[in-house]
């Protein structure tokens, strides 16, 4: 009812689970760039940036271009489908640096021989990431537009023909707990609700990207979910699932969807005013290009020692 999708640069974890498609953050790669599988990679990608033009900094900077595409090659010869590569968080606010960014990165898969219809290049959900995944689809980079918390994040993607998205369930749970002071399970699990929200439109109104669910913080979220596009989950849930018998109900079809939510074509003012009225999605996004960031910079860092 459901397409799983890996939610982590182990390989080992994606051959034991075997997802369908898997996707990789900053955060995903740092932690992979650790682990003995990539050894030979991370050699590879060190090699590259000493041969880069450049200095010191750019040459970091493409060697972990090189890493984060070595490492999503390497699971596409475990998974069927598409591996997700996410550009550099600092871009988030610039479209046409997003749009270079990509372009490199397409190159990159294609320059190491891999499959480049089944990548997707991942994108923050911003006023700028949004225009530049239009640009990016209509020259057949498909993209997948991450960091999305709100409602008209999802209106935006759809319109600009998004070939997926990846609304993030456990971080909207996150800020509600801790705005709330209080727990949520089940149906009304505010992650839940809005994704709910984001397949239902989509399918009223005929959209054809995806919805993919991502950031669980446990299974009930999961199950709450289960006929959605497709779910990107972490090992650790994939293995709580793998051990227990409880049937998986199906909650979400597509043919018949629970919207009556009218169609919104929004400009640049009415995004950034709605944006600005929902206090969770303003801030979840800001934190999650930090946080990517943040990483982004660390893995720029350990790859700099080693040049």
């Amino acid at each position: 009812m459901t397409k799983v999708v890996a939610d982590t640069g182990d390989i080992d974890a994606i051959k034991r689970y075997k997802p369908f498609d898997a996707t990789t953050n900053p955060s995903l790669i740092l932690k992979a760039a650790g682990l003995p599988a990539y050894k030979a990679l991370l050699s590879e990608a060190l090699d590259y940036g000493r041969n880069a033009d450049g200095d010191a900094s750019t040459r970091s900077r493409l060697a972990c271009d090189w890493l984060a595409v070595a490492i999503g090659k390497e699971i596409q010869g475990v998974v069927p489908g598409v591996v997700s590569t996410e550009v550099d968080a600092r871009l988030s606010f610039n479209t046409q640096a997003t749009i270079e960014k990509a372009r490199h990165l397409a190159g990159l898969y294609r320059q190491q021989g891999a499959d480049s219809d089944r990548v997707l290049i991942k994108i923050a959900s911003t006023w700028e990431g949004i225009k530049a995944a239009e640009i990016l689809e209509q020259e057949g980079i498909r993209c997948n537009l991450t960091l999305l918390f709100s409602f008209v994040q999802a209106q935006a993607c759809a319109e600009a023909g998004a070939y997926l998205i990846s609304p993030f369930v456990g971080r909207i749970l996150d800020w509600y707990k801790q705005s709330e002071g209080r727990d949520f399970s089940g149906a009304e699990d505010p992650g839940v609700v809005s994704v709910s929200r984001i397949f239902n439109y989509y399918k009223q109104h005929d959209y054809k990207t995806i919805v993919m669910g991502a950031s669980f913080r446990n299974t009930g979220e999961i199950r709450e979910l289960a006929g959605c596009d497709c779910l990107t989950i972490g090992p650790s849930l994939m293995e709580e699932l793998e051990n227990t018998q409880q049937p998986m109900e199906q909650k979400l079809y597509a043919e018949k969807p629970a919207s009556s939510d009218p169609k919104v074509i929004l400009d640049e003012a009415s995004f950034r005013w709605l944006m600005n009225e929902d206090a969770m999605a303003t801030e979840k996004l800001a934190e999650g290009i930090r946080n990517f960031t943040k990483d982004q910079i660390r893995l720029e860092q350990l790859i700099a020692q080693q040049l």
